[in-house]
Parts: C-alpha cells; structure tokens; sequence
C-alpha cells in the first residue's frame, strides 16, 4: 500500500489492553501495529496489521518477522539494532501471496525483562478528498487562536485574516479586504510593517519587527511580535505575503519591569547622600511607572543620635509630619503637588500617606475611594490641584529599613490612562525596598560624618590666638567623597621669647577613629611646645607617643601576628615650624610631611629643602631641622597632602599649580586661602584638606635691648638700672616695679646657681617680655618656701606677678623668660 507513515512511540507495552476512550478517538486498527523480540520474532499482531497483510494475530504470534519480507531490507540487522529509530520503504508479502509495498518506522525500545524490542507501525489511512483538505486548512486559518494571521497579494492587498487579527485590527476580514496594511493601521506600525512587506516580496526572505500599538478602547499599549514570510507556489513563485502578529504584551510588560528594578539598582545609591538618592528614586520611577513621585521623609528622624523604633516613628493617632526631599513630574515646571520639595505637611489619620506608614503595607487608590475622597475634603488646596491635573490612580508606598520606618513614596497617575495595578504595586514595594535601604545608608553615613565633622572642627582651633610674630589665615575643608572626615589639622601656637610655632599634622585614615586620634596629636604638640623643645626634638617625642598609641590598640584588639604587624603601620605626618620674629630665622622639621612653600616679598615661590623623613610612628629615624632667614612679610604656606594630590592631577602637577596660585598677589590672606582652594581643588574632594598661610612680621632693632651681665653679684643693681632706663625710653613706667624685681631675681639665680656666659633681654611686644640666659643646663623648680628659709620665694613672686614664666633649653645653656601683660594702645 503506497502511503504515508505516522512515525510515533507506543505508550504502553505490546499487549497491554487498549485504551477504549482513545481508541475512539484515534481508531487503533487504522495503524499497523506489530512488536518484535530481540531475535526478530514477532510478539504482538493488531487488528492494522491483519488489515495490511491479512494473517491473523494467531497465525503471526511467534513467527520470525523476516518470513514477511518480500526484499531484503537495505540495512543490515546489526547496524539496524543500534539506531534508536530506523525509517523507510520495505517491500512485504501478503497473505494472497502478492507485494506490498508499504513505508515503516521502526522504534527501538526496551521490554518488560530489559531486552531488547522492536515496535513497527504503518498508518493504513489515505489523503483525505481536496475538498476536505481545503475546509480543514480554511478553518484552522480563520479559527487558529495562536495568534493573528493575515495573508497579502503581491499588492499586498488583504486577502485574508482570522478573528485574532479581526479583533487586533478592530475590523472584519470583510472591512479589510484589500486594503493595505497602513490603510488599516494608519500609524507609523502600519507603514513599518509595510515596508516590511515589501521586502519580503523583493528578497524573498521572512522579516521580523516589534511593534508597540494601543488598540481604539485599550488602556494599555500592546506589544506585537510580527513575523512575515513569502507564500509559494509547487514552482517557487512568490504568490503573497502571511503576516502573523503574537501579543506578547505580557512578556514585554514583564521585560520593562525586570528592565525598570535593573536600572533602579543601578542609578538608586550612587552618593551616601539623603536627598540625592531619594531624587534618584523618582527619577527612575517616572515616567516609567508614574506621572508624578515624591518622596516624603519623617521629621521625627532629623536630628536624632539613632532612629527610633518604628512604633515611636509613627503616632497611632496621627498626625505624622513629613518632609518633602524629592519629586519628580512628567510635565516639567508644573509639580502636580500641594507640597513642594523641602517643605514639611502634616497628614492626618485616614491620609493615604499615614495610613501607609500606619499599617507598613503599600495601598492602591482610585479617585472615587471612599477614604481618599474623604482625605481631600479636609484638604481643599490638594483636592483642586487633583481636580485640576485629573488624578485617577494613586499609589502609596512606605519606606522601611532595617525595622525602621523611613517615610513614603507617593505616585499617582493622569497623563497615563490606565490605573495603578496589582503588578505595579509589586514593583513600586520593590524600588522602594531599595531605595529605603540606600536611603537608610545614607542618612547613617551622614549621621557620623556630622559626628566626625563636629568632632574634627571642636578640635581644631576656634580662632587663632593672639601673637605678633605672624598674620595668618587658615582652611579646613573635610573631604567630600565616601572616604568620612580625615584626620587633617593646624595650628599656631605662641611661644616665648615673641616667637610662633606653625603646626600642619595629617593623621592616616579617616572617620571618627582618625579625629579622635587627631585629637590627642595636636594636644601632645601643644605640651611639646609649652617646654620650648625645638622643632627636631618635638618630632622626635610625638614619633615616640604615635608608636605607643599604636601599641595600646594592637593590645587593646584581639590579632594575629601579621595583623599586629600592618597595625604597626598606622601613623601620621606632620610639619612643624617656629619662626622668631627677633632674628627673622624659621626652623622646619617634617616626618613625612609635604614641604612647605614660602613666598618672598617680591612673588618668588620656593619650597623650603628641609631633610626626607618618614611619618610618625613608622621609622624611629632622626629627625633634621632646616633653618632659614625671612626677609619680614614673607609667607609661609603649609597644608596637607589632600590639596595637591587629587585624582585629576599628579603630586608633581599639584605642586605646580600650588606655586602658581601662591605667586598670584592677594588682597588678604584669606583671599589667597580661597584662591588656593579654588585652583586646586574639585568640587568634592576625595581627602580632607588643611591649609595654613602665614605672613612674617619683625620687630624693631629698637624694641629689643639686651645686655651682657658679668658673673658678679655687684651688677645686679646695674642691671635692674638699665631696664629702668630701658622702660622709661619705651613709655613703660608703669611696669618698672615688677620688671625690676624679676630682673632683679633672675639675674641673682642665674649669677649663684648658673655659669657664664649670662645674658639679659628684654623685648617690647604685645607682651614685655624679660629673658635671663646662661651657659648652665640646670632648670629651677617653683616651690614654696618654709617659714623659716631665707630664701626661695623670689621665683614664686616672679610667678605671681608675670603673666607666664618658663624655661627653654638650647645648644649652649638654657634661656629663663617672664612675660607681663602690656595695657592696649
């Protein structure tokens, strides 16, 4: 029988009993069915076979399937039980003794026991008449529900459609018949898939387009997967065009919300800055889900050491206040809000807002809803702008992380027609869940950057303190990226003998750790400097503080061997120098510190050449002093590392642009600082920056008098002469009488207790300040004396009737100084 084969797997193994519902179905005797063992013997006969070749069931059970072959297969039997499935044309004998010719598949399967088995089948029907061909073709085209379907002539003209696109296209078949595809869609769709068209007849190859078309009557915009190909006939011409159109509308609304929380994830959380990520929010949320957002935040949370529990967050009888930091509209300039950004409103019981932050759970409204109307009624200013912009959905949305509630994202809809739905609410949680927990981040950040900031400027100078040596002016400026507040300090410290010392210190790392550490730097330099140790020696003791420091926090945390070891590696740079405005000569030291630049009257920059020496609490290196004479008015810029290394430029072209910005002339110190700044500097600095400008003062070979005192206590009372005269020369009579007795006490120790060669000094500053040195290294002691000592009270008394008295020590002795106050002039 020449026809063709249904190619199918048996569901159930030869003999089991039939399926009689499917039978009926199918009709079981229509096919040939005959299983085969292993060795090629046949185990089950049906009805079809007995149709096909006329032996019974009984006759063939148990005999070998080849006695039947009316030809030798054109494969061999081994090469045949390897396929999973063999196919082809065999020639077999009937039962009347005449060939049949018949096409087979033949399946290879597995028994019951695990042997191997054959199923060979042969379908016995014939093609069916052309007329039923043609209904069955016609009606599955005109019914087919799997998508629309249309065909085209070479005009492409409609020929046909099926009910799909009938009700895609909103016409009949009989409406659209010949019309073009863009007479029937007259949008840029239609003329798109045209074109498409036409270059399906030119190249005779399938086109494919996504289309996006809101049907008349539809609120939302469908999406059309449209595949064209060419219609052929037997001899390959080209006949028409079939253009079948899926809506896979579902698909793309589900692509545009995984696309919408992709984006979100990457544009929400950019900065650690509050108001930023929440504009960052509505800014991803419209249009792409709504027609305006803001973004609402609790007032209770401002100003707030820690956020409080949700329960307080929010009153159970209301009102809650909210701030307003973000909004966003698709109609620019024209905020569909009462509110607007960085205002705070109160919402009352029964408000979509607090009933979101009551319960915790997102609520979807529509402009009728009982509740919402009831809302707007207390709030006419509200109701006439929803009236006025015909507000019809609306979404409300809580802002809760880590247990705390944040605030609310408010979004409604007008522009767009279609309301707020279940799957919008969805995606609104989920971008406010990220949103919140950035939002949550930064307001924690900001929270202990405010704590650093305020911790760093407390500890850095309030205002500079009065002294004469030198003019300054000084900056601050934390840094202002991710890294937290640094370490970065100044300060100007006044020393005896009218002389200054300028400090710029930089401790490494940043937050809160680093303040505190800065903290206890800048005092220890303050102590330092109190017993007048020179600049080199300083260094040398807060060397020595920053490695125990280092030592009490390994100790103090529980590390291994290698982390004790980079914890050793923790340390701080520092400049320090002291200029004396009597000789006009600066002393610099630095551990790891940048050089300073000192400009000279004449807008020559030079930096100062002062010896490499590592950070504080690394190297225990000796530190070098470098000493340099300053013709009067001079600056003296010293600054942190942060100014001049940046993430646009290198050290070596910070440094340029430094000396450029110094050179410039100034009207005032301060100006230079902000200039410096400005050049230098990004908007938001990655490292905290410290700067420090000074401009040397000198005093007048007149307003300092010093005398050579031999070591004979006879010339005491010549002494105590020359100050006197020395006095009444300067208009100070009013200080003889303490002068003279400090004079008198200091020359008489100096003159008993000390050794040549001695000096007096007396300097008329802000200050008067008298100075007695000797070649001795010994210091005095204040103490007071017994009732029955003859000696010992007059240090006491220089201590009661100066301001400040101290002692500094130098390469040939030391140098014993009082200081009395002067009145204003």
């Amino acid at each position: 029988m020449d026809q063709p084969v249904t190619v199918g797997r048996a569901g159930r193994s030869p003999g089991a009993a039939p399926d009689a519902a499917l039978d009926a179905v199918v009709g079981e005797a229509l096919t040939a069915r005959v299983t085969l063992d292993e060795r090629g013997t046949v185990t089950g006969w049906n009805a079809g076979a007995e149709q096909l070749l006329g032996y019974p069931a009984e006759e063939m059970t148990g005999r070998p399937a080849a006695e039947l072959l009316a030809e030798p297969i054109p494969v061999r039997t081994p090469a045949l039980a390897g396929l999973p499935r063999w196919s082809g044309e065999v020639a077999l004998c009937h039962r009347d003794g005449h060939q049949v010719k018949v096409r087979i598949v033949a399946h290879h399967r597995k028994g019951g026991t695990g042997a191997d088995a054959w199923l060979v089948v042969s379908a016995l029907t014939r093609r069916q008449p052309p007329d039923l061909d043609e209904s069955l073709v016609s009606l599955s085209f005109a019914q087919s529900p799997c998508c629309a379907l249309a065909i085209y002539d070479t005009r492409l003209r409609l020929c046909r459609a099926n009910a799909d696109m009938e009700r895609a296209a909103a016409l009949t078949e009989e409406e659209m018949r010949g019309l073009r595809v863009s007479e029937i869609d007259d949008e840029e769709t239609g003329r798109r898939a045209e074109r498409g068209m036409a270059r399906v007849l030119r190249t005779g190859e399938p086109q494919y387009q996504e289309n996006y078309v809101r049907a008349p009557g539809e609120e939302h915009e469908h999406a059309w997967s449209v595949l064209m190909w060419p219609l052929r006939d037997r001899e390959g011409t080209v006949r028409g065009v079939c253009l079948t159109a899926h809506d896979m509308t579902q698909e793309y609304v589900a692509r545009e919300r995984l696309q919408l929380i992709a984006e979100a994830g990457r544009s929400i959380g950019s900065t650690l800055d509050v108001t930023r990520t929440a504009q960052e929010l509505a800014d991803v949320t419209v249009p792409a889900l709504a027609d305006f957002v803001s973004v609402d935040l609790l007032t209770s949370l401002e100003d707030v050491p820690e956020p409080p529990a949700p329960a307080q967050a929010v009153p159970a009888e209301g009102p809650v206040l909210l701030r307003r930091v973000a909004l966003r509209s698709v109609i620019p300039d024209a905020p569909e809000s009462a509110v607007v950004a960085g205002q705070t409103d109160s919402y009352p019981a029964g408000s979509a807002h607090f009933e979101s932050l009551r319960t915790g759970q997102p609520t979807v409204y529509k402009a009728h809803d009982p509740m919402f109307t009831a809302w707007l009624a207390r709030d006419p200013a509200r109701a006439a702008l929803f009236r006025a912009y015909d507000v019809h959905s609306l979404m409300s949305v809580p802002l809760a992380a880590r247990g705390t509630t944040l605030g609310v994202v408010f979004l409604f809809r007008h522009c767009n027609p279609a309301p707020f739905r279940h799957d919008d609410l969805v995606v609104a949680r989920e971008l406010a869940a990220r949103a919140a927990i950035s939002i949550d981040n930064a307001r924690r950040y900001t929270r202990e950057r405010t704590t650093a900031v305020t911790l760093q400027r407390s500890l850095l100078p309030q205002r500079l303190p009065r002294q004469a040596a030198v003019e300054v002016a000084s900056r601050y400026l934390p840094a202002g990226g991710h890294a937290g507040v640094g370490g970065d300090w100044f300060d100007v410290i006044p020393l005896s003998g009218a002389r200054v010392a300028l400090v710029v210190g930089d401790v490494v790392g940043h937050g809160l750790q680093a303040s505190a550490t800065m903290g206890r730097l800048r005092t220890a330099v303050r102590t330092l400097a109190d017993i007048d140790l020179p600049s080199d020696e300083l260094l040398t003791h807060l060397d020595d503080l920053v490695a125990r420091l280092n030592t009490e926090e390994v100790g103090g945390a529980e590390m291994g061997p290698a982390e004790v070891e980079g914890a050793g590696d923790v340390g701080a740079t520092c400049l320090y120098a002291v200029y004396d405005p009597v000789s006009r000569r600066c002393s610099f030291s630095r551990a790891g510190h940048p050089v300073p630049a000192v400009v000279s009257p004449d807008g020559t920059v030079d930096l100062v050449g002062i010896p490499v020496a590592p950070p504080l609490g690394v190297g225990r290196l000796p530190y070098e002093a470098t000493e340099i004479e300053l013709p009067e008015g001079s600056l003296i810029a010293l600054y942190t590392n942060g100014l001049i290394e940046t993430r646009d430029h290198d050290l070596d072209a910070g440094v340029s642009r430094l000396r450029e910005a110094l050179a410039r002339p100034a009207p005032s110190l301060d100006a230079l600082c902000d200039r410096v700044l400005t050049d230098l500097l990004p908007q938001r600095p990655a490292d905290d920056v410290a700067l420090l400008i000074a401009r040397t003062r000198a005093l007048d070979a007149d307003r300092v008098a010093t005398w050579s005192v031999r070591d004979d206590p006879s010339v005491v009372s010549q002494a105590r002469k020359d100050v006197v005269t020395q006095l009444q020369r300067w208009g100070l009579s009013d200080a003889v009488f303490v002068t003279e007795l400090v004079v008198s006490e200091l020359v008489t120790n100096a003159i008993r207790h000390a050794q040549p060669p001695i000096q007096l000094r007396l300097i008329h500053d802000t200050t008067l300040i008298c100075e007695v040195s000797d070649g001795a290294n010994t210091a005095p002691h204040l103490r007071r004396a017994r009732s029955f000592d003859e000696g010992g009270r007059g240090l006491l008394l220089v201590a009661q009737l100066t301001e400040r008295w101290g002692t500094r020590q130098s390469a040939t002795g030391k140098t014993i100084w009082a200081e009395q106050p002067l009145p204003l002039p």
